[in-house]
This record gives structure tokens, sequence and C-alpha cells, in this order.
């Protein structure tokens, strides 16, 4: 087959990006068969590192990256996806194959299609999302067009596609799954002294006992909540609990709260106990999380939750919402607490922080679940997704 995929994705810094990065290096390595033409922006095509005998580029020319327009406050310039339809169609694909409904562009009619829909965040959480009822219409509109023309919707946990047909009302048939999984990046340290480097890059003084977080400061991740339970954990703890806040203070285009957690940590005093890191490599962020006390993920809701497997498949416990699926993913390998439950997730964080065994008995959990999920596995169901499509 001739597969088409959109490949503007691959830009993207946060959870679509990484995904549409791995899931399409692993469809390649797998369908040597086929040819993947993955269509891309300047922008993406700068950054695209795919070679292989398999995949094409179709590098189509846009006023602003899509990984850009399609963000929280913007909106995507009709002309700019029309020229996406048009060079779609000049290919004469079998299927396309859209990673992230966040890019999504007006296909050809009749194109069979397979689009992905990470969650129904969006719809359930429209004022922590979208902070506009513009940029929330526009919202609306793209994905009920990339619903109209998929002929399968394809997403990445089983608790992801229950909240895809209640909400959007899809018959759950048309829903084919396919999990994320961690990165080959992560995988535990091999030494004390590559933590330690870590910790020092970061900030953290020799000794020093932390928890980490990584992804995106936006209202529904509820960093907020994790910053109250942080300080209280504080309270009690025989030696200090840092906070490692990984990820974009800036820049990001998603709606972001990040003013409000810096004044919420303004007025508990515990800024001399929380580090803001930026962005960071997968190496160091896997180092860091090799000598967490926990990673910390208390969202209102998660379509997978992959910070926190990328956590476990370093050795490391998660003190995650029970709105995902990683209680079932990582099934003994943390604790796991409602959204907004200041008290449950102070007391996890003090749980763990107290007991060294129960730290290393969860993180060994969380290992060997982890090292269950394979992106070769994924694709393996995104290519039969793909050719059941097509057919």
């Amino acid at each position: 087959m001739r597969i088409g995929v959109d490949a503007t994705c691959w830009a993207n810094p946060r959870g679509y990006g990484r995904f549409t990065r791995e899931i399409v290096t692993a469809l390649a390595a797998l369908g040597s068969e086929h040819e993947f033409v993955c269509v891309l922006d300047d922008r993406a095509a700068d950054l695209f590192d795919l070679q292989s005998a398999n995949v094409r580029r179709v590098v189509v020319p846009q006023r602003e990256s899509p990984t850009t327009a399609a963000s929280a406050s913007s909106f995507r310039s009709p002309i700019d996806m029309l020229r996406l339809t048009a060079a779609v169609r000049r290919e004469r694909l079998d299927v396309f194959f859209s990673p992230a409904v966040y890019t999504f562009f007006p296909l050809p009619p009749r194109l069979p299609a397979v689009v992905t829909i990470h969650d129904a965040i969006a719809e359930r959480f429209p004022a922590q999302t979208l902070p506009t009822a513009r940029a929330r219409l526009f919202w609306r509109a793209k994905v009920g067009l990339a619903l109209r023309q998929a002929r399968l919707i394809l997403t990445v946990s089983d608790f992801a596609a229950t909240e895809i047909a209640e909400v959007h009302r899809v018959a759950p048939g048309r829903i084919r799954v396919a999990l994320e999984a961690p990165s080959a990046a992560y995988r535990p340290s091999a030494s004390p002294s590559e933590i330690s480097h870590a910790a020092q890059q970061v900030g953290l003084p020799a000794g020093a006992r932390w928890l980490t977080y990584v992804g995106g400061f936006n209202p529904h991740k509820n960093i907020d909540v994790l910053v109250r339970a942080h300080h209280v954990a504080n309270q009690t703890a025989s030696q200090p609990i840092f906070l490692v806040l990984v990820g974009a203070v800036d820049g990001d285009v998603f709606f972001g709260n990040v003013p409000a957690i810096r004044a919420e940590i303004d007025r508990l005093g515990t800024a001399p106990l929380v580090r803001w890191t930026g962005h960071l490599s997968d190496e160091r962020i896997r180092h860091l999380h090799s000598g967490a006390i926990a990673l910390v993920l208390p969202s209102d809701n998660e379509g997978f939750g992959l910070p926190a497997v990328e956590a476990a498949a370093c050795g490391t416990p998660v003190i995650a919402t029970t709105a995902s699926p990683l209680p079932r993913l990582l099934e003994g390998g943390g604790i796991f607490v409602p959204p907004r439950d200041d008290a449950a997730l102070t007391a996890a964080i003090v749980r763990l922080a107290g007991c060294p065994g129960e730290q290393q008995r969860l993180g060994d959990a969380a290992h060997r679940q982890a090292e269950r999920l394979s992106w070769q596995q994924s694709a393996r169901a995104v290519l039969a997704a793909l050719v059941e499509a097509a057919a």
C-alpha cells in the first residue's frame, strides 16, 4: 500500500509529537513492503530524521507551521490546509494516517483514513484547555470533520476509547487501540554519579530528595494541587522534599497557567524547594526520574499518561490520577489518587518519601509493567487498522 501520513506534528515537543515520531518510525520498520508518504511543513521537515527506503517526504509550504497554528489561542489558515489537501490528492494514496487530530486537515473525499484522537480532555474540560469561544468553535469543527472523514478512529488506551465513544458518540466498533510505550531512551540510570550530576544541573543540592513532574503546565494538569500537597508533605518530612517541574514555561502553544502556579508557590513560601527546569533532553530526564522518590501526574484526566510510563521504565514509582489508564497499565507500580484530592495526594507523597522499601518495591513493579509495552506492538495495531480501513 501507499500510506499517507500527516507528519506535520513531528515538530510538536509534547505528547502528540512523541507519538508521531515513535509510531511512524516503528511503522516504517514494521511495514517494509509499504510506502509511507510523509506530508510535512518546513518546520517539521527540518526535524524529520527518519531515513528509510520505504519513506518519502512531501514538503508543503505553509505560512504558519500547523504545530503552532493549531494552538489553543489561534486558528489554521484555510489556504494552508487546502495546500495540504491538494498535496495528498496528488499522491494517489491507498489510505491516510493522522497520528494526531491536533494537526488534522481536510482530506480528499473518499480517501480511506485512520485518525488518532488521543483523549476527550478538550471536550470534558473546555475552559481549562481552550481559553476562548473561538478556539472551542474551531476545535469542534476540526474534530467533527475528522470523525466524519475517518473510517476508523485510533486511540491510545481502552480508557481513552471509552471516553471517546461516550463524548463523541462514536460506535465502539469504529475505535481501535494502540498503546503508547516508553522511548528506548528511558531506562534506569547506570550509576549514582549520573543521577547526582543530573540533579546538580537543575540546582538540587547534594543528598537531596525530590519528586518529578514532566509535562505541560495546563490547568487540567492540577499542578496547583501538587504544589499544595508538596507543601503539606514537607511539614512532617524528616528531610526536605524538592519538587522538580520539567517542561516549557513559555512558548507553549497550549493553554497554560504558569503565573497561577508561581503565585501559589509564592503564597506557600516553597520556592526554595521548587526547581523549574524548562525543557530537558530525555537523557537528563531519565536520570532525574531514576533518582526521584516518585513521578507525580495528578491530572483531571489522561488519555494515556506517557510521562508516568517513561518514569516507570526508569524504575521509578508513580503517583498518578485514577482518571486515566495508569492504574491498569502500571498496576502495583504506584499509588493512584482521585483528581483534585489534596489529602490523598499528600498522603501518597508522605508514604513514599517516608518508606524507601515501599518506594523500591513499587518502583520495581512499575519497571516490570513498563517493560511490557513497546512501540513495535503499537505499530502492529496501527498497521492492522490501516489495512482494515483500506480494504
